[in-house]
C-alpha cells in the first residue's frame, strides 16, 4: 500500500514501492558523521555491499561517510542486523525481506538473509532526499518482501553480442529495483556465445570472435551473486541451433555444411533426436556448463523448432514412425526426455518456453509463457510451475504504462489456490535482434523499473500518474550507475548530423519513438549485419512527452477557459515545435541517414502537428476559428501523422487529437 504521509518534507520516490510502509514524524539528517555497523552475521557479500551503499551515498549527497563497518552498534547511524547467509547458491525459495526504520536518532535494517539486506540498502538508498542545504532521510517504517519469487530479464546475446561491461552495469540496474534473475540468451542461430574447453569449434567457427570466455562468464555470476542475482543460462534446443552445427555438423538432422545464419526469424535447421551420439555430446557439453552457471535452472529454449529438416530426413521419418511419434511437436517430447534425463544427471531443473509443456514430462519442469496469460494458465492448471513474458516484450515498443498494467497473476484470474501457487513471476525480455551495445540500455531502461515494480509489489499499486511520476527519479537515479538510456540519444543525434549543434533536432526527437519489432522488420529487412545507426536507434521508446503531453491536455480540456497555465505550457510546448521545425527540417535534408529513413516527410508532418497544436490551443482559450473546414483538415492531418513512415513514429497524435476534437 502507498505511504500515508503525515510530514511534508517525505516525497515518495521508492521504486518498487514496499509491501507495507508508512511515513512519520521527522528525518535523520545525513551528514560527515555518517557511520555503519552490522553487529550480527557478516561476510564478504554483505561487507561488499555496504561499501557499495556508502560509496553510492556518498556520491549522491556530496557528504563525506566512511567506509568502515563497525561491529558495535552503540552510536551507529546505521545499524544493519542481518541473521544468517542464506543459500550457499541462491535459488528461487532466497528470503528476500528485510524491514527498515527510520528515526530521527538512527535507522535500523534487519533481514534474515545477505540478499534481504541488500533489497533493503537500495530502498535506503531511494529515500535519500535534499531539505534545504543538506540531504535527509525521512522517518519511515517499511515491512518489505516481494509478491513474486522470480523477478527476471532475459538479454538475447546470440543474435547480436554484448560486452561484460554492458551485462555488469545492466546487473547494476537490476539490483537497484529489485530484480533477481539473469536469464541470459547465450546461443542462437547467429551466435554461439559461450567457450566450451571440451568442444572448441562451437566458438571457434561459430560466433564470428564473439563469445565470453568460462572465466568471464564465471565473472559475471560473481558479479550478480554478489548483488542477489541469479544467473539462468540459456541453451537453445533442439531449435535456434545453427550456431551449433557450424563448428559439430554432426549433431544436426542434416548433412551441412552450415554458416553462422545472418537472418533473424526462424530456421528450419534442427538438432538430430534419434542419435544417442547427440545425448553423449549434450551431456558432456552441460556437465561442462554446470561448472561456470551454478543456477539449479538451466534454460533449453526449445521454442519455434517447426520440424522441417526432421520431416526432410528418411532415417529421421523412419524412427518417427518406428517409434510411434505422430509429429514434430512429438519427436520434440521425445528429444525433451532424453535431455531432462541429462539435466537431473547433472542437477538441474529445465526450464523451457511454452512449446516444451507435454504431458510426458514431470512437473517439477518450469514453463515460460511467450504466448500469453492464457497458455501459462493452462500450464497452471495441468501442474507446471511457469513465468509470464509475453506482456514484457520490450522490443515491442509499449509504453510503460502498458507494461507496467499488465499482472503475471492478477486476482481476476480463475486459477485455483493451488494453482496460483505454481505462478512464480515473470521475466521482461530484451531480444537482441534490433540492438547492440550502444542502444541496448535505452531498449531496457527506465521501462524495466515499471515492470520490476509489477513483480515486486501488491497488485493494488496501479496509479500509472504516480508511477510515471516516480520513474522520472528513478531513471535519473539509473543513470548513475553508468547506465546510458538518457545520454544515448543526443550521441545518436550527434552522430546523424555530424555536429553538436542538435537543439532543434532534440526537440524533434522527443516526439517520435521507435517503431515495433515487427514494423522495423517489415520496413527494413533487418539482418545481423543491418547498421544499427538510424534516427529509430537514437530515440527512446515511450519518451516523457508521451504521457506529460497527455496529462497536460486532460487538465488543459477540463476548463480550457480557466486552466491559464497549462495553457501557457501548452503555448509554450508549440511553439519550440515551431522553432525547431525549420532547422530540423534543414538537417534531415542534410543528412543521408536521416533522408533514407523517410524522415523527411516526419520532419514536414512536425511543422504541421506545431500549427495544429497552436491553434486548437488558441481556438479553446476563446479565439476566433475562421475556417469552418480546420478541424476537418487538421484531422486529416492527424491520420496521416499516424500511418506508417519511415522507422519512427509520433508520440504526442493522441493528445493532439483530443485538442482538435475539443475545438471549435
Amino acid at each position: 500500500m502507498s505511504a500515508q504521509t503525515t510530514q511534508p518534507t517525505f516525497t515518495n520516490t521508492l521504486m518498487p514501492e514496499p509491501a507495507k510502509f508508512t511515513a512519520g514524524q521527522g528525518s535523520f539528517a545525513l551528514t560527515s558523521s555518517f557511520t555503519v555497523a552490522a553487529p550480527q552475521f557478516r561476510d564478504e557479500r554483505l561487507d561488499a555491499g555496504i561499501g557499495r551503499m556508502l560509496h553510492r551515498l556518498e556520491y549522491q549527497t556530496g557528504v563525506p561517510i566512511s567506509k568502515a563497518i563497525q561491529k558495535d552498534s552503540a552510536g551507529a547511524s546505521l545499524v544493519i542486523e542481518v541473521k544468517g547467509a542464506g543459500e550457499m547458491v541462491q535459488s528461487v525459495d532466497e528470503d528476500e525481506s528485510y524491514s527498515l526504520n527510520v528515526a530521527a536518532n538512527g535507522v535500523k535494517l534487519q533481514a534474515n538473509t545477505v540478499v534481504g539486506a541488500l533489497r533493503g540498502m537500495e530502498t535506503l538508498l531511494q529515500l535519500v532526499q535534499v531539505s534545504g542545504s543538506g540531504y535527509i532521510l525521512p522517518a519511515v517504517s517499511i515491512e518489505d518482501t516481494p509478491r513474486f519469487r522470480w523477478r527476471g530479464l532475459l538479454i538475447d546475446c546470440g543474435r547480436h553480442f554484448e560486452p561484460v561491461s554492458v551485462i555488469e552495469r545492466t546487473l547494476d540496474g537490476m539490483a537497484a529495483v529489485k530484480l533477481n534473475v539473469l536469464h541470459w540468451h547465450l546461443t542462437e542461430d547467429q551466435g554461439f556465445r559461450i567457450e566450451s574447453k571440451i568442444y572448441p569449434k562451437l566458438t571457434g567457427m561459430g560466433s564470428d570472435g564473439l563469445y565470453y570466455t568460462q572465466d568471464q562468464a564465471k565473472e559475471v555470476v560473481a558479479y550478480a551473486r554478489a548483488r542477489g542475482i541469479r544467473v539462468v543460462p540459456e541453451f537453445d534446443m533442439p531449435g535456434h541451433s545453427v550456431s551449433w552445427f557450424v563448428g559439430y555438423p554432426e549433431i544436426s538432422s542434416g548433412s551441412g555444411p552450415y554458416q553462422v545464419r545472418r537472418e533473424f526469424g526462424i530456421s528450419d535447421e534442427a538438432m538430430d533426436p534419434t542419435r544417442d551420439s547427440v545425448y553423449k555430446f549434450l551431456d558432456n557439453f552441460i556437465g561442462e556448463m554446470t561448472t561456470i552457471f551454478p543456477d539449479p535452472y538451466l534454460h533449453i529454449g526449445g521454442d519455434e523448432t517447426k520440424g522441417v529438416q526432421w520431416k526432410q530426413n528418411p532415417k529421421i521419418v523412419e524412427f518417427m514412425q518406428k517409434h510411434d511419434l505422430k509429429d514434430p511437436a512429438a519427436l520434440q517430447a521425445y528429444f525433451n526426455q532424453h535431455l531432462l534425463k541429462i539435466l537431473e544427471k547433472h542437477h538441474r531443473h529445465m526450464i523451457g518456453w511454452d512449446e516444451v509443456l507435454n504431458p510426458a514430462l514431470p512437473k517439477d519442469v518450469m514453463i515460460q509463457s511467450w504466448r500469453g496469460e492464457e497458455s501459462l494458465g493452462a500450464s497452471a492448471k495441468q501442474g507446471y510451475q511457469g513465468i509470464l513474458s509475453a506482456p514484457y516484450y520490450l522490443d515491442a515498443m509499449k509504453s510503460a504504462e502498458e507494461h507496467y498494467l499488465a499482472d503475471p497473476l492478477p486476482s481476476t484470474s480463475d486459477l485455483t489456490p493451488e494453482q496460483r501457487t505454481l505462478i512464480l513471476g515473470g521475466e521482461v525480455c530484451m531480444w537482441g535482434e534490433q540492438i547492440n551495445e550502444g542502444t541496448i540500455d535505452s531498449r531496457i531502461w527506465p521501462r524495466t523499473a515499471v515492470i520490476a515494480e509489477r513483480f515486486w509489489s501488491p497488485e493494488n499499486v496501479r496509479d500509472v500518474d504516480d508511477m510515471y511520476r516516480r520513474l522520472a527519479v528513478v531513471s535519473v537515479r539509473l543513470e548513475a550507475f553508468g547506465l546510458t538510456h538518457i545520454t544515448h540519444e543526443d550521441v545518436g543525434l550527434r552522430a546523424l548530423t555530424g555536429t553538436k549543434d542538435i537543439d532543434a533536432l532534440r526537440v524533434f526527437a522527443s516526439v517520435l519513438q521507435p517503431v515495433s519489432f515487427g514494423n522495423r522488420y517489415q520496413g527494413q529487412h533487418t539482418s545481423q549485419l543491418t547498421p544499427l545507426n538510424h534516427l529509430v536507434d537514437a530515440v527512446r521508446p515511450d519518451p516523457p512527452s508521451r504521457h506529460d503531453l497527455e496529462v497536460l491536455v486532460n487538465a488543459f480540456l477540463q476548463n480550457p477557459s480557466q486552466h491559464e497555465a497549462e495553457r501557457h505550457q501548452l503555448e509554450n510546448i508549440f511553439s519550440s515545435w515551431t522553432a525547431a521545425a525549420p532547422k530540423v527540417q534543414q538537417q534531415v535534408a542534410a543528412s543521408p541517414l536521416l533522408a533514407e529513413d523517410a524522415t523527411t516527410g516526419r520532419a514536414q508532418q512536425f511543422a504541421q502537428l506545431a500549427q495544429i497544436g497552436s491553434e486548437a490551443v488558441a481556438r479553446l482559450a476563446g479565439g476566433n476559428g475562421s475556417q469552418a473546414d480546420w478541424k476537418q483538415n487538421s484531422l486529416a492531418v492527424l491520420d496521416a501523422a499516424q500511418k506508417p513512415q519511415g522507422l519512427v513514429r509520433f508520440t504526442v497524435l493522441d493528445p493532439l487529437r483530443k485538442l482538435v476534437e475539443a475545438g471549435q
